[in-house]
């Protein structure tokens, strides 16, 4: 009949709006921070401010909530601790045997893989999975947050030093990146929570209100400071007379970690349970969609600290977060 609807269609079509409905809000924001940044509406200098705040107050406040209100048992999931790795080990591999040419040395490879394998879990990840999937989203999404914090992270950083200062350079890579694990502190706030959910330790009421109207906090001002984060990077490449990045040295790196990064997961997922390893098909829908989210907004800060190319990393990282809008919407509208 002309004009009408299929009825599959038609569910389809209701499904992605409201997945988009969803989402929206969350690229909204990071968008506001951009803008705000580039008409320097907010001044450049308050933006490590902002970072401050939420890497040091408002994200550790979130991840000990969830931490402490989800069972153990999530949180020590080990097949799902081990597919997770993997997959950031054989994205870390893979893209830094891609990348290496006679521009591009280990110390822009290995940040390139870091890019490609880390993703914006923490200020990202954390309350658009939740809102998404529900709290029973966080267990695994904390896991693969210890993950990239700890391993893929203190990896990356020990291979960007294989440029080879000196003969200990790898060694005083391993020394920064073991430092720089410590004084995070959301690796801490997740062991806290744990460690509270394991001894059922409820704090006392005032002080859990203050760690709720952190945590509150902690989604939208993230949100927004990624957005500011990006524009920042831009800005500074442009002060610092960076050359403009060609094409293929970064819409690669932003393909694999939207597209490769996740369909990684979902072969290796699907094949452990294949293979009868007890890893629940819930909790690898999540690690999927936490690999189909764009690169962690971080990196960029990391690679101006070990002197990477920070202009390939922001545009890596800003292509990869707005493609995401669309590529993680269809992500989750295939999944769930």
């Amino acid at each position: 009949m002309p004009g009408a609807v299929v009825p599959g269609t038609a569910w389809t079509i209701r499904s992605v709006l409201r997945i988009l409905l969803v989402t929206f809000p969350f690229f909204a924001l990071v968008l506001c921070g951009y803008a705000a940044a580039r008409r320097r509406m907010l001044p450049l200098d308050a933006i490590p401010g902002l970072n401050s705040f939420v890497l040091y107050f408002a994200l550790p406040c979130l991840l000990y909530r969830f931490g402490s209100t989800t069972p153990l048992a999530q949180l020590l999931d080990a097949p799902l601790f081990f597919t997770y790795l993997l997959c950031a080990l054989i994205m870390v591999g893979f893209v830094v045997a891609a990348s290496l040419n006679r521009r591009i040395g280990w110390n822009d490879a290995a940040f390139g893989a870091l890019v490609a394998a880390f993703p914006n879990t923490g200020f990202m990840g954390v309350p658009l999975l939740v809102a998404l999937l529900g709290a029973a989203a966080a267990g695994p999404v904390i896991v693969t947050l210890v993950v990239d914090l700890v391993i893929t992270s203190s990896l990356c950083i020990a291979l960007s030093r294989l440029d080879g200062a000196d003969q200990h350079g790898v060694a005083k890579a391993a020394n920064n990146a073991l430092l720089g694990m410590l004084a995070n502190p959301m690796p801490w706030s997740i062991l806290l929570g744990g460690l509270a959910s394991a001894v059922h330790l409820a704090l006392p009421q005032p002080v859990m209100q203050t760690i709720g109207l952190l945590a509150d906090a902690a989604s939208p001002v993230a949100l927004f400071t990624i957005g500011a984060v990006l524009a920042r990077s831009q800005m500074l490449a442009k002060v610092h007379g960076h050359a403009a990045t060609p094409l293929r040295d970064y819409l690669p790196v932003a393909f694999a970690k939207l597209i490769v990064h996740p369909l990684l997961v979902l072969l290796v997922g699907t094949s452990a349970i294949a293979l009868g390893l007890p890893l629940d098909r819930f909790a690898l829908t999540v690690i999927v969609l936490v690999a189909a989210l764009p690169s962690a907004s971080n990196v960029a800060m990391l690679a101006e600290r070990f002197g990477a190319d920070n202009g390939r990393i922001a545009r890596i990282i800003l292509v990869s977060t707005a493609a995401a809008f669309f590529t993680f919407s269809g992500a989750v509208a295939l999944l769930h």
